[in-house]
């Protein structure tokens, strides 16, 4: 029996290393798949001279929903309503408003966990790594090259996505590292809806991150 496995293994067809293309069809799939998603996140931030580092749960819902609820800053809201994005912080005296169709700022990446995005399609030069016993795609996104050196994606060997890194043309810097993740959790469109705060001006158009 020794000897017969010892034959299977030598003749077993060779495995050859994973493609970028594989990896990122794989992401595609298991995001395409889900239907919600609950996930701790850590947002952080340098350049300009600052440092800057965010955290929160962020929950998910299909097709085109999303809300990011931050602990740190308390209060803090990124919303995806399915019309609109709403960014809010207290205190502030505007809530920002974008159509979700023009959503073009660094958060478009984040489309990836919505599953409304091709990598291997989104970004040019898409390269592949071992990172962690897991993948490191790298690539710069289609149509916003004046802006973005290069987005990197930490992902797992079954195609869960770790962090999200965008790198600037002028230097900056902005992560989003996920842990805790749970799917398909029970979730409603209520948990996207969002209220303007009394006394607070919509002002519409593109927020800084």
């Amino acid at each position: 029996m020794l000897f017969l496995l010892l034959l299977l293994a030598v003749h077993a067809p060779a495995q050859g290393p994973v493609s970028a293309a594989e990896v990122a069809a794989k992401v595609d799939h298991h995001y395409n798949s889900l239907r919600s998603l609950r996930v701790d996140f850590i947002e952080s931030y340098a350049g300009m001279g600052m440092h800057r580092s965010e955290s929160g749960i962020m929950l998910l819902k299909k097709p085109g929903k999303m809300r990011w609820s931050y602990s740190a800053p308390a209060g803090k809201v990124f919303v995806l309503d399915g019309k609109y994005a709403w960014f809010y912080t207290p205190g502030d005296a505007q809530v920002q408003r974008l159509p979700a169709s023009q959503l073009d700022d660094f958060r478009s990446p984040l489309r990836f966990l919505l599953g409304h995005a091709e990598i291997g399609k989104e970004l040019n030069g898409l390269t592949i790594a071992p990172e962690g016993g897991g993948y490191r795609l790298k690539g710069v996104p289609k149509g916003m090259e004046q802006r973005v050196a290069l987005l990197a994606l930490s992902v797992t060997a079954d195609g869960t996505i770790r962090s999200i890194t965008i790198d600037e043309v002028s230097g900056a810097s902005t992560s989003f590292a996920f842990s805790h993740a749970e799917e398909n959790v029970p979730v409603t469109t209520a948990d996207f809806a969002f209220t303007v705060p009394a006394g607070v001006a919509v002002v519409d158009g593109l927020p800084p991150i």
